[in-house]
């Protein structure tokens, strides 16, 4: 028995114009959210928007032709501004421990 041969929704051999990659614009808030939220709430919506952005790029990456560019940014702005949230927690996390390091 042959195993079927799996073929995304909008395949590259056909004529469908390429479509925008899943969860692109909400990799992008939330990304941008962990940012505003720069604490816990900011770490919990970095880590979805990161694990979310593996997922799409990796989505990309397997079938280019699939997906939009404008979507592909998305996603790589929305990663950034994830990392980037993460890296204001630990600055703040750091800066914290410096002040009770010394007012202690």
């Amino acid at each position: 028995m042959e195993e079927p041969i799996y073929t995304p929704y909008n395949s590259s051999n056909s004529n469908r114009s390429p479509v925008d990659l899943p969860n692109s614009t909400a990799i992008l808030v939330l990304g941008i959210l962990s940012i505003i939220f720069a604490g816990l709430i900011g770490i919990i919506l970095a880590i979805i928007a990161l694990s979310m952005s593996r997922n799409a790029r990796h989505a990309y990456e397997d079938y280019p032709g699939d997906y939009t560019q404008a979507s592909y940014s998305r996603v790589n702005a929305g990663r950034i501004c994830a990392i980037i949230g993460l890296s204001l927690v630990a600055l703040l996390l750091i800066i914290i421990l410096v002040i009770l390091a010394f007012a202690g």
